[in-house]
């Protein structure tokens, strides 16, 4: 019993102080990777949401949500993220708002070379339940009792705090079935305090960097191989892998593909992911199978994720300059 409640602690402790919330779709979640993605989309405005739950066999599950919305204006991105994240036994909860600026600068006329200069700001809210956290005081000797104080001097429960981020995009676009894209960014940048007892715990800087590429195979199928790295603090984290994308109908009306990919999240696990794209709406799914020291817990199972998008493009009317009336009038 008490190994299984220094397991969550632990678990708890990790999620809360050493590292931000992480995707296994991290291309899925644009604003979220890199501010300077806000707008960088072909359309008006565009809509994300995702879904992750992990950690269901290990203790109480680990549940995020995130949705965001963004739109272009010839060079300017401006989007509006929101996501929310509950841990373990304590339902510890993460709540954050972030505003994302990017400017968009063609360094060739013919704008097959891009760079795109992001800014992020936002407000964090974590909040934990400390009646639901058990301690070593509650234990009277022979057995736990949950009506002993815990005798733990937290100083309070909640906190708000301000982030701020920066990032940038290289892109080279060939056309749509041969471009690279690569980027850098980082958040928190000023270390705010999340400690919930007296003493400071500066939140570490998030350093994110990401390439992602498209390459036409055939008539039929395009490759996009990617990878993801984060560093944060003492966490690392590097994610590679590719999809497949087949196109059932390259019809501009009627626009039809599915996506088949795998995915590794070194030393901890493997993804496998799924996606159909319908015109302008894109729906993806993927499973964690994990493959770390928590397998005597875990038994290999991770979590699901679900991410959904989808793009406005708004009518634009022709400018016509003079009508040329009928000679019967």
């Amino acid at each position: 019993m008490k190994i299984g409640f220094s397991l969550v602690i632990l678990l708890i402790y990790i999620t809360s102080f050493t590292q931000d919330v992480h995707w296994s779709q991290y291309n899925e979640n644009q604003l979220y990777q890199n501010p300077a993605h806000a707008g960088n989309f072909d359309g008006d405005y565009r809509f994300i949401g995702n879904y992750k739950n992990q950690w269901a066999s290990v203790t109480v599950p680990f549940s995020t949500f995130s949705t965001s919305v963004d739109l272009r204006k010839k060079n300017i991105g401006l989007g509006i993220l929101f996501f929310h994240d509950q841990a373990g036994d304590g339902k510890f909860r993460t709540v954050e708002a972030q505003i994302n600026f990017a400017y968009q600068f063609k360094l060739t006329k013919d704008s097959v070379n891009l760079i795109r200069f992001g800014l992020n700001s936002g407000l964090n809210h974590r909040q934990i339940n400390w009646d639901k956290l058990y301690f070593d005081n509650q234990y009277n000797g022979y057995n736990f009792d949950p009506s002993l104080p815990s005798n733990e001097s937290y100083q309070s429960d909640r906190k708000l705090n301000l982030n701020i981020g920066l990032g940038f995009i290289y892109e080279w676009r060939k056309n749509k079935r041969f471009t690279i894209t690569t980027g850098f960014g980082t958040y928190n940048l000023n270390q705010p305090n999340q400690g919930f007892y007296n003493e400071v715990v500066k939140r570490d800087v998030r350093f994110t960097s990401f390439a992602k590429g498209t390459l036409r195979l055939n008539e039929k199928w395009d490759i996009i191989p990617s990878f993801q790295y984060s560093h944060q603090g003492s966490y690392r984290e590097l994610l590679t892998g590719s999809s497949f994308r087949y196109y059932l109908n390259t019809s501009p009306i009627k626009y039809q593909a599915v996506y088949f990919g795998i995915w590794n999240r070194w030393i901890d696990a493997s993804t496998l992911t799924l996606g159909f794209d319908h015109n302008d709406l894109f729906i993806g799914v993927s499973y964690d199978v994990n493959y770390s020291k928590l397998i005597p817990a875990s038994r290999y199972r991770g979590g699901y994720e679900f991410a959904i998008r989808y793009i406005i493009r708004a009518f634009k009317p022709k400018n016509i300059l003079h009508r040329v009336c009928p000679e019967y009038i």
